[in-house]
């Protein structure tokens, strides 16, 4: 078997509008850069775990969930908050109040305190009117309070409580769902999700119980503050005095038939799903000329999923098992006439034994095609290409968790 591509598994070289990809057959290195492109900074976890903001086109290899990193792809984002890490410009009632420069995610100095004198109801806030389906998130650590509560002003009233104790999810009211994600060192990023027909403002409460607003003299530590237009929070979009938007990650590659199998071949990738709520194309081969057509791997209703067509007509569509948010995948399917198979985390998932297979030239491969509307929200842990079909036995091992 002949392995033509080979991307990411620990080795990244990333500079300003390209990420390397390679070929390495035969012991003969040969480089095969993906163009990628977004046209705003952005940021990421850095190797030290520290969040930092990297430059307009520079690819974000990310180390949150991966010791060896992965290429974090997210479409566009707005944070709403025009002051995200500063919360002394946030209003208070009641006994609130908050202290900066206190140590925050990853070693850095620009986190708040946030006190409470006891005063049953005090909260910082700040007036917003969005509608639609948002995710209010920030990033907080116990002192000497256990929860925080975040909270929407105006329609059903959501509000979620976090125990920052043990990282779990508190009460969950008013249509409000949430999620919490460890960021070390006792941070966490705490999340709201739901719909809005009449936001105000939105709001963070400290407590040391679950389900009552304040009531107990102490604090908690908080920084970084996003209120963006979704059903799941993408990376910190930092703010100092308007919103921003974060543009879409694409990295894609043409002019490359050599590497990719004509008539038959196999595709590969390892990542974590960030999102579940859409059509996302994570991995596909396809030719530029004539009638459009193409393999890919995609996440669809809810399922891992591959396909082919050419010219609009199917070639083969295989649904594969369900998939979790934040989740490490190993899929691969293998492609060939009357015999294309999906495998998940080493378990066949699907075949198509009675599928046509008449692509030529397929000449392109992209994670985030930048001519898609199904752009992923996910970390690229590794990719390969073969030009051979692998055997259901290699399929098995290169799939294994």
């Amino acid at each position: 078997m002949a392995n033509t591509l080979k991307f990411g598994n620990g080795e990244w070289y990333g500079k300003k509008d390209t990420i390397l990809a390679y070929n390495d057959e035969n012991s003969n290195y040969k480089p095969l850069p993906f163009n990628f492109s977004r046209a705003s900074k952005a940021t990421r976890v850095n190797k030290d775990g520290l969040i930092e903001e990297v430059g307009s086109g520079q690819p974000r290899v990310d180390y949150k969930d991966d010791s060896k990193g992965a290429l974090l792809l997210e479409p566009a984002r707005t944070n709403s908050l025009p002051y995200s890490a500063n919360f002394s410009t946030w209003s208070a009632t009641g006994g609130a109040s908050v202290v900066g420069n206190k140590l925050g995610v990853g070693g850095g100095s620009d986190a708040f305190e946030f006190f409470s004198d006891g005063t049953a109801n005090t909260r910082l806030y700040y007036s917003l009117s969005n509608t639609g389906e948002l995710s209010f998130s920030v990033f907080a650590k116990k002192n000497t309070l256990d929860y925080i509560a975040l909270y929407g002003n105006g329609g059903a009233n959501p509000r979620v409580w976090f125990n920052l104790a043990n990282g779990t999810l508190g009460n969950q009211e008013g249509a409000g769902t949430g999620s919490i994600e460890s960021y070390g060192n006792g941070w966490y990023r705490c999340t709201m999700n739901w719909t809005s027909a009449s936001l105000v403002n939105v709001r963070i409460y400290n407590s040391n119980e679950n389900d009552v607003f304040g009531g107990t003299a102490g604090s908690v530590f908080m920084q970084y503050a996003q209120v963006e237009a979704g059903s799941y929070p993408t990376s910190y979009i930092p703010t100092s005095g308007s919103a921003v938007t974060r543009l879409a990650d694409n990295a894609y590659q043409q002019g490359v038939t050599q590497v990719i199998g004509q008539s038959e071949g196999t595709m590969f990738i390892e990542f974590i799903p960030k999102d579940s709520s859409t059509l996302q194309i994570l991995y596909q081969a396809k030719s530029s000329s004539g009638s459009i057509g193409q393999v890919d791997l995609r996440l669809q209703s809810g399922l891992l999923r591959a396909l082919a067509n050419d010219g609009g007509v199917s070639q083969f569509f295989i649904n594969g098992g369900s998939y979790t948010v934040g989740t490490k995948y190993k899929v691969a399917i293998r492609y060939k006439l009357n015999d294309s198979k999906l495998y998940i985390n080493g378990t066949d998932s699907g075949s198509d034994t009675s599928c046509s297979f008449t692509i030529s030239s397929l000449d392109q491969v992209s994670f985030a095609d930048s001519l898609s509307s199904f752009l992923p929200s996910v970390d690229i842990i590794d990719a390969r290409l073969y030009n051979t079909a692998l055997t259901d036995n290699e399929l098995q091992k290169l799939t294994q968790v």
